[in-house]
């Protein structure tokens, strides 16, 4: 089984930043940490940003410019870093992960981030 734990999330004042944190443990073996999704009250889950282990990044639009997304290899941790944030930033931001052996992915239980105008 895998584990995915966030961390990070908070309330901040629009233009604010957080940086939030992935980490996953147990069955680790080929499994890729593929990044940050968010889920809005109402709305449907969205790609946020995701990477890979050569680097490749891809970013929504709406958050190009503002959000970075990193990764920690050795540690199996990505890491996403907010910036100028915005009142539509509001959500549940989940990290996801999939087995390149089985294709099953996991999530995590989401760290709420909530942006005050």
């Amino acid at each position: 089984q895998v584990q995915l734990v966030e961390s990070g999330g908070g309330l901040v004042q629009a233009g604010g930043s957080l940086r939030l944190s992935c980490a996953a443990s147990g069955s680790l073996f080929r499994l890729n940490l593929e990044g940050w999704y968010r889920q809005a009250p109402g709305k449907q889950r969205e790609l946020v940003a995701t990477t890979t282990s050569g680097g490749s990044t891809n970013y929504a639009d709406s958050v190009k410019g503002r959000f970075t997304i990193s990764r920690d290899s050795a540690k199996y941790a990505v890491y996403l870093q907010m910036n100028n944030l915005k009142p539509e930033d509001t959500a549940v931001y989940y990290c996801k992960a999939t087995s390149a052996l089985s294709g099953v992915a996991y999530w995590g239980l989401g760290t709420q981030v909530t942006v005050s105008s």
